[in-house]
């Protein structure tokens, strides 16, 4: 399994509409993305922080998933709400339990 990290700094008055975007835009149609496992968004309100982690079957997925052109479209459609440019890391999952 693979995992994706996109690592952002949003406005502190766009929170709560990046919230309902992702939940209600990017998670429905993440899940008919070839080889997606699961999509989770973790957020910090002090900071202003938020992570998203995609999960996929493998890194050829992940990849495949990136040059179709789908991740940057989703990404794009939060422009408004960050207040510094994404910060993209990519993991091999390791362990799971």
């Amino acid at each position: 399994m693979f995992a994706r990290f996109t690592i952002v700094q949003m406005k502190e008055d766009k929170f709560d509409d990046a919230i309902k975007l992702y939940e209600d835009s990017v998670a429905p149609t993440a899940k008919s993305q070839k080889g997606f496992c699961g999509i989770y968004l973790f957020t910090d309100r002090n900071t202003g922080k938020g992570y998203s982690i995609s999960l996929w079957d493998s890194e050829e997925d992940a990849i495949a998933n990136e040059l179709s052109g789908y991740y940057k479209e989703q990404v794009g459609k939060f422009a408004e709400h960050f207040s510094a440019p994404p910060v993209q890391e990519s993991y091999e999952v390791s362990v799971q339990a």
